[in-house]
């Protein structure tokens, strides 16, 4: 329990000081969306980029991992769509971005660390190999379902143009593939270059939380307390559930079971906040989702490691 406090704590007191910013020290709305802009749109994009192109692609890829990683991520979606639409009555719209928020868990800030401090480094293969496909994963799931709700009344022709067009302006799958390139090609930067990157990719998580917790004394969480209750419920009861049956059916060997249970057991990613505020849907309900679940999951991803081999 004290090595999850110690990773999750340093998480709410960041955002916990982008609250205290904006309620008790006046800071703008406006600087808010400046630093929401400057992380969604240059330092996560560099964040990610540097982590596809360092990645060593062939350790950790079994497909029966990645299966029931990712078969739990879209039962996931499709629950939290539905359950927003025909449960909570909310538009289209909103639903998607809410099922996005139930499909993108937290596996790098907490996902990695959490599975390091319990199983050691040697046991991140299955991580990073989650990790490798998650934003692509995710984000191409999340943008087909709004591109295809916001599509009504249109040609079905046009559809597939509109979501390759709207994933290929999306500077977050743009950054995975620039870095995917990098890799597999084997190229490199000049030292001062890679510096630079270094230093604004340092900046990604903090300035991406502090923001987050501005964002939440915007977006209080009242009337949407059932809907945030469900996103939380999918994401760290749901979802690992779904891992663990499918995982144990494939005959996952050990490692790559914990990994796969452990990430998906995780609280909504900030890419949930990120997703939501990019269509400007369920901004309040995702910031919420974030904030409460990551702090519940002080508890559920223990009770998880206690069921854990």
């Amino acid at each position: 329990m004290q090595a999850l406090i110690d990773v999750i704590l340093p998480v709410f007191l960041v955002i916990g000081a982008g609250y205290l910013a904006v309620w008790k020290f006046g800071m703008p709305d406006s600087s808010i969306d400046g630093l929401m802009t400057f992380t969604q749109g240059f330092a996560i994009p560099c964040l990610l980029f540097r982590a596809i192109w360092t990645l060593d692609l062939g350790a950790g890829f079994d497909p029966f991992l990645l299966i029931s990683f990712y078969s739990g991520s879209t039962v996931c979606f499709i629950t939290g769509l539905f359950g927003a639409r025909l449960v909570f009555k909310r538009g289209w719209e909103d639903s998607v971005a809410i099922g996005f928020c139930c499909l993108f868990a937290n596996s790098v800030l907490l996902g990695l660390s959490i599975t390091e401090r319990a199983y050691g480094p040697d046991a991140l293969a299955g991580n990073f190999a989650i990790v490798a496909l998650h934003t692509p994963f995710c984000y191409g799931i999340g943008i087909t379902a709004m591109e295809i709700v916001r599509a009504r009344g249109t040609s079905w022709k046009k559809l597939p143009g509109k979501v390759l067009s709207a994933m290929f302006r999306n500077v977050l799958i743009l950054a995975i593939v620039l870095g995917m390139a990098f890799n597999l090609l084997d190229l490199s930067l000049p030292t001062p270059a890679q510096d630079a990157l270094n230093m604004v990719v340092q900046t990604a998580l903090p300035a991406a939380l502090f923001a987050v917790g501005g964002v939440l004394r915007r977006y209080q969480p009242e009337g949407d307390l059932r809907v945030i209750a469900m996103v939380c419920g999918i994401s760290l009861l749901l979802h690992p559930s779904v891992t663990w049956t499918m995982g144990t059916a494939l005959n996952l060997g050990t490692d790559a079971f914990r990994s796969a249970v452990v990430t998906a057991a995780m609280a909504p990613g900030i890419n949930g906040y990120v997703f939501a505020n990019m269509y400007g849907r369920a901004r309040r309900v995702a910031a919420s989702s974030v904030l409460i679940a990551t702090a519940l999951s002080v508890l559920t991803a223990w009770v998880w490691l206690q069921m854990l081999p």
